[in-house]
C-alpha cells in the first residue's frame, strides 16, 4: 500500500526559496572578504620636522671648458742648395746700319681698284634710268596715237593692265621684250609690238657711262 505524503512535509516547495537564500549568503560573503581591512596595532614613529628648505636653490657656475690646443704644425725642412755656377758669355754685337735721321717715309696712298665693267651687262638698277623721247609724257603720247585695242579683248570685254619687260641697249634700241604679267584676248601681242616698233631711248648711265638697262613698263587696256 502507498504511503501518503501530507502538503506541509513537501519539501520540493520550497527549493526556490533555499537556492536563492544560500546565493545572497555567498555573494555577501564573498563582498565582505574583498572590504575587510586590518591595521598594525604598532606606534608610529616621529620622524621630526624637515629643516631643508628646497625652494632655495644655489647657482651653479657654469665651467667653461678651454678649446684643445691645436695639433702641431711640422715645419718644412729646409735645405740649402749650392748656388749655381754663372757662366758669363761675353756677345760682340756688331751694328754695321748707317742711320740717317733725315731720312723721309713717303706716304703710301692706296688707290681704289677701277671697275671693270662688261659690255654685256645689264644692269636692273643704275644711277641714270632710261628715259623715252619727250620723257614719260611724250612715251603717253605715243602709246595713244599706236596702241590699237585687239578685236577680241574688246568683243570679250577683257581690260587690265600689261605689264611689259624689254632691254635698252647702249645705242638706245630696245630688245627682248617679253610680257611679265598679262591679261590676254591679244592685248599682250599689242603691248609687245608697240613696244617694240617704238623710237630709241635715252640708255641709261652707270658712272656716266652708258650701259644696257632692264626695263619694265605698264601698259593699261581700258575700254571707252
Amino acid at each position: 500500500m502507498e504511503a501518503k505524503k501530507t502538503p506541509n512535509a513537501d519539501l520540493a516547495k520550497k527549493s526556490g526559496m533555499f537556492l536563492n537564500l544560500g546565493l545572497a549568503i555567498s555573494v555577501g560573503a564573498t563582498l565582505f572578504a574583498f572590504e575587510y581591512k586590518s591595521f598594525d596595532d604598532g606606534s608610529l614613529k616621529d620622524l621630526g620636522m624637515v629643516t631643508d628648505n628646497f625652494e632655495e636653490l644655489l647657482d651653479i657656475p657654469i665651467t667653461e671648458q678651454p678649446p684643445p690646443p691645436p695639433p702641431p704644425v711640422e715645419q718644412p725642412i729646409i735645405q740649402e742648395i749650392p748656388d749655381e755656377v754663372e757662366i758669363e758669355e761675353k756677345i760682340e754685337v756688331n751694328f754695321d746700319v748707317d742711320v740717317q735721321e733725315e731720312t723721309v717715309i713717303e706716304e703710301v696712298v692706296i688707290a681704289e681698284a677701277p671697275v671693270e665693267e662688261k659690255a654685256d651687262e645689264i644692269f636692273d638698277v643704275v644711277e641714270t634710268q632710261p628715259n623715252p623721247p619727250g620723257g614719260m609724257s611724250g612715251w603717253n603720247e605715243y602709246l595713244r596715237k599706236n596702241l590699237k585695242y585687239p578685236t577680241q579683248a574688246r568683243r570679250m570685254g577683257i581690260e587690265g593692265t600689261v605689264i611689259v619687260v624689254f632691254v635698252v641697249n647702249t645705242d638706245g634700241s630696245i630688245q627682248d621684250v617679253d610680257v611679265l604679267r598679262g591679261i590676254g584676248g591679244g592685248c599682250d601681242d599689242e603691248a609687245i609690238r608697240v613696244v617694240e616698233n617704238a623710237p630709241k631711248w635715252e640708255p641709261g648711265k652707270q658712272r656716266g657711262k652708258p650701259v644696257r638697262t632692264r626695263m619694265r613698263l605698264p601698259i593699261r587696256f581700258k575700254l571707252s
